[in-house]
Order: structure tokens, then C-alpha cells, then sequence
């Protein structure tokens, strides 16, 4: 653990590691120069030796800086990037896919920061993902990712935050193998009774990154293309039907399984007001039948 800052808001640049097995918490000291103190950073770690550290802010300053520890020599180093240069921000969260380091979120002391990054822990080469508009909530500080597997691929899931108000709402992210890429985000209104994120299928676009989130009834949708193709405006006529007519589907098999629900449900209640029953017949048969003992006597 690096970093953070005290109860009386102090600034901290020290390093601490947990034993897992004794559960004790260890300062060690490490050669180089390492980050300056600061709060709200981003954390990961590669290939099970470098502890990577980027972006955070003081009180005054955002940081766009990347730092990594060495774990087996216990060396700082501040390494040669390449790519774009990630704008300064605190409070962004991170998630590691493989070796790809994604970085969501935070804010610079002004406004949210709109552009989800992906640094290559290999390479260390940056790139933008994607890029949102106005304060929507991937343009917040505090937000959580997690990495979740769904029909065996890989999707990074962000919830909350704050860009001016909190957010409780959910984006996923289906991460592409491709590092350069173009955005551009479309909507589609949906039923407000499917509740659940479904990944679109189209196998004619293998390099694409589809990000989806429930929002206001609708199903917000970024696609990411490659950059040496052009952009799509809108997607064909035949595969909105086809994602129409699969979600139908998955709401009727949804329905379906809510009434098989209710039903057993049903049969429940009825089989606990039968037993409610058959126990106050017992209660009252052992009232009629019980001996007159003393307050402390086992009868």
C-alpha cells in the first residue's frame, strides 16, 4: 500500500505491506525516488513483481505521473511512456485485464475527466478507450470497477461515483484486444422491465469494444472501432432486429421463470399454513396433557 493521507489530512508517500497469513502491516523502505505524497492515485500490479503507480493529487495539484516499485530489488524508477499523454486526475479507478492496465473516471480539480485509458504494463504504451460527454457518471471521482467473466469473455463493471452529485448507476465494458481506437455512442430505448445488461452480438465487428449501460429506460451503448476503418454512423436496420428480437426473448424466458416462481411461491405458503395448522392442534393437545411442575424442575 502507498500512499494517502492521515486523519489530519497530511500527505503521505510510505510504503506498507500486509502479511497475509499473520495479518500485520509492515513499512518498508525502498531506493530510488519515489512519488511524491499524495491521495486518490491508482494502484496495480505486473506480472507478480511490479507495483505500478499512477496519477493522485495533493490538496492543490492532479498528478499524471507513472511510477513503478520493483518488488524483488525494492527500487522506484519513473519509466519512459509512450502513446498519449493521460491528462492529470485524482480519484480514478483502475482494473487489469491480462496486461492491460484500464483507468476510469477522476476528476482534475475542475470538471470529471472524460477519457477511459489503457496502459499496456508490457509496452507501457497509452491509449484511449473511449471518450464520454458531459457529467455523466464515467466522468466521476470515486468510482469502483470490478472484473467480471460472462459466457467465458472478460467485462469491466463500474458503479458510482461523484461528478456533482452520486451515482448508483452501472457501465460495462467488453475490453478488445486492439489498442487504437475510435468511439461513438448511440442509444436505443428499451423495456424498463429488462433489467439485466446484455452484450451485443455481432461477429462481422471482432475489434470492437462495446460498452453498455442501463440509463433513464434505455440501453447506452458505446462502440469502439479501429481507428484505420471508418466510423459507423448507425448500425444496419437487420441488426437492430435481430437485438430487438433477442431481447424479446430473453424477457419472455425472464417472465417465464417469474411465474414459475410465484407459483412455487404459491405452493409454499399453502404448504406452511398446513403445518401452521397440524402444530396448533400439537400445541394445544400438550397444554391439555402437561404436568404441574415447579418453576426450576426439568418435568
Amino acid at each position: 500500500m502507498f500512499g494517502g493521507e492521515d486523519a489530519k489530512r497530511t500527505l503521505l508517500n510510505d510504503l506498507h505491506i500486509l502479511d497475509l497469513e499473520t495479518m500485520t502491516w509492515d513499512e518498508f523502505d525502498a531506493i530510488g525516488t519515489p512519488p511524491s505524497p499524495r491521495s486518490d492515485h491508482a494502484a496495480a500490479c505486473h506480472a507478480e513483481r511490479y507495483l505500478l503507480i499512477f496519477g493522485g493529487g495533493s490538496h492543490a495539484t492532479c498528478f499524471n505521473d507513472l511510477h513503478v516499485l520493483d518488488l524483488q530489488t525494492m527500487e522506484w524508477s519513473r519509466p519512459k511512456q509512450q502513446g498519449m499523454t493521460p491528462e492529470p486526475r485524482a480519484g480514478h479507478a483502475g482494473i487489469t485485464v491480462g496486461e492491460n492496465w484500464f483507468i476510469a473516471g477522476g476528476g482534475n480539480n475542475k470538471n470529471g475527466v472524460s477519457e477511459t485509458l489503457m496502459l499496456n504494463m508490457s509496452t507501457l504504451v497509452w491509449s484511449v478507450v473511449t471518450t464520454v460527454e458531459g457529467r455523466v457518471p464515467l466522468a466521476s471521482e470515486g468510482l469502483s470497477l470490478v472484473l467480471t467473466t460472462y459466457n467465458g469473455e472478460d467485462y469491466i463493471v463500474s458503479f458510482g461515483g461523484y461528478n456533482g452529485h452520486y451515482n448508483n448507476e452501472v457501465y460495462v465494458l467488453k475490453p478488445s484486444n486492439k489498442l487504437d481506437m475510435q468511439s461513438k455512442m448511440i442509444e436505443r430505448p428499451v423495456s424498463d422491465s429488462i433489467d439485466a445488461l446484455h452484450p451485443t452480438a455481432n461477429t462481422s465487428r471482432d475489434t470492437e469494444l462495446e460498452l453498455e449501460a442501463i440509463q433513464d429506460g434505455k440501453i447506452r451503448e458505446i462502440s469502439m472501432d479501429n481507428v484505420d476503418s471508418e466510423p459507423l454512423d448507425v448500425r444496419t436496420e437487420d441488426t437492430t432486429e435481430r437485438l430487438v428480437t433477442t431481447l424479446k426473448a430473453e424477457k419472455e424466458e425472464l417472465d417465464a421463470a417469474l411465474s414459475r416462481e410465484q407459483l412455487q411461491v404459491l405452493q409454499l405458503k399453502q404448504e406452511l399454513g398446513e403445518a401452521e395448522a397440524r402444530n396448533t392442534e400439537l400445541t394445544k393437545a400438550s397444554f391439555t396433557r402437561a404436568p404441574i411442575c415447579p418453576w426450576s424442575a426439568w418435568c
